[in-house]
């Protein structure tokens, strides 16, 4: 599966260009960010760390990358092999981040985080939502959150940056509008998501077997989900409105894909319309190149492999609720593809470089 970008890579002798390198090459999201990287015209890929998989052929475990990589095999992990670089994307499992940032911190210009560790400013939320401590607190309020179309100034030319993860920003980008134009209260929100299995990474689980996930959907994380508390922080630091958000995941037989279907209770005396709610949307994503606002209903399959969020909301007159729709693909603008806009923002480079904007279909 590929998606070409919009604008074919420019690989002129007059680019600029950057090296980075992947610390954790060989996950899901690993993957995805070497493809994205083998067309990006300004990001020259120096290291791909493989964790377990170190000295193995990439294209022996991604047989769909053997065209860009050859024979070249993942590297074995160590602080020193950074060194020098432009960039590092980390995408490591929860909880590991926070050992390997502050061993390369400084060793490279810039460092992305695809991964959970340093997206919430709390530290106290860590025990309650995470299981665990964080380890190195003193660097939370370094990050900034990357979620380029919400907090893009913040972006520009940051030198630690933590991904959005994939289910919150598909409820983010749904609410946030919502708020800012006062058609909602922060109070009671409600989001239900359906989402696809490479969400849960590439390791075998016994959740996430062929036979346990065919045929069936479940929903999981009841009332302690950990992307809450990143959802109502997004959302209050936007909106400036104190939030309370009921998140429910429910996973699906779907390879790739988000779908998020999110509740609002409206502010007394607003009376506000379905073409109200859409105009919300459509005044904070205006001119936005990887958004797309219009009254379809969204669907997954619509962003399979491109860097796109797809929305619309309704107003019900008859309950009164407001309902917003966002739909993305998890590996892109859900991961790999928010941190290579985010990579971007960081180097100075246009936003969308190298990132693929039209869907694959069928």
């Amino acid at each position: 599966m590929y998606s070409y970008p919009v604008n074919p890579p420019d690989r002129t002798a007059s680019a600029k260009s950057y090296s980075v390198g992947i610390v954790g090459a060989s996950g899901y999201t690993g993957a995805e960010l070497l493809r994205l990287l083998a067309v990006h015209p300004n990001l020259g890929l120096k290291v791909a760390t493989g964790d377990s998989m170190a000295g193995q052929s990439i294209a022996d475990l991604y047989p769909s990358l053997a065209a860009a990589y050859g024979d070249r095999r993942f590297d074995t992990y160590s602080p020193e092999v950074v060194d020098g670089l432009d960039l590092v994307f980390c995408g490591l499992p929860h909880g590991v981040s926070m050992g390997v940032v502050p061993d390369i911190r400084g060793r490279a210009g810039h460092i992305v985080d695809l991964g959970s560790d340093f997206r919430l400013h709390d530290k106290g939320l860590y025990p309650q939502w995470y299981g665990a401590e964080h380890t190195c607190p003193e660097l939370l309020d370094e990050f900034v959150y990357g979620l380029p179309e919400l907090f893009r100034p913040k972006l520009e030319g940051a030198e630690l940056i933590a991904a959005t993860g994939c289910n919150a920003a598909t409820a983010i980008f749904a609410l946030a509008p919502l708020l800012e134009a006062g058609l909602i209260s922060g109070d009671g929100l409600i989001v239900d998501i359906v989402t696809g299995v490479s969400g849960a990474g590439r390791p075998p689980k016994a959740n996430t077997t062929f036979c346990t996930v065919d045929e069936d959907v479940t929903a999981y994380g009841l009332l302690t989900h950990r992307h809450t508390p990143e959802i109502e922080q997004a959302l209050t630091e936007r909106t400036g409105l104190p939030t309370s958000v009921l998140f429910t995941p429910h996973l699906a037989p779907l390879n790739r894909g988000i779908i998020a279907t999110c509740y609002g209770r409206p502010i007394a005396g607003t009376n506000a319309t379905t073409a109200d709610a859409i105009e919300a949307l459509q005044s904070v994503y205006r001119g936005e190149a990887c958004m797309v606002v219009s009254e379809r209903s969204p669907s997954i399959k619509a962003t399979l492999g491109a860097n796109t969020v797809h929305l619309t909301a309704r107003v019900d007159p008859r309950t009164g609720l407001v309902m917003a729709i966002a739909t993305l693909d998890n590996l892109m603008k859900g991961a790999s593809g928010m941190a290579v806009q985010n990579a971007n923002l960081a180097l100075g480079l246009t936003e969308t470089t190298g990132l693929p904007l039209v869907g694959v279909y069928p």
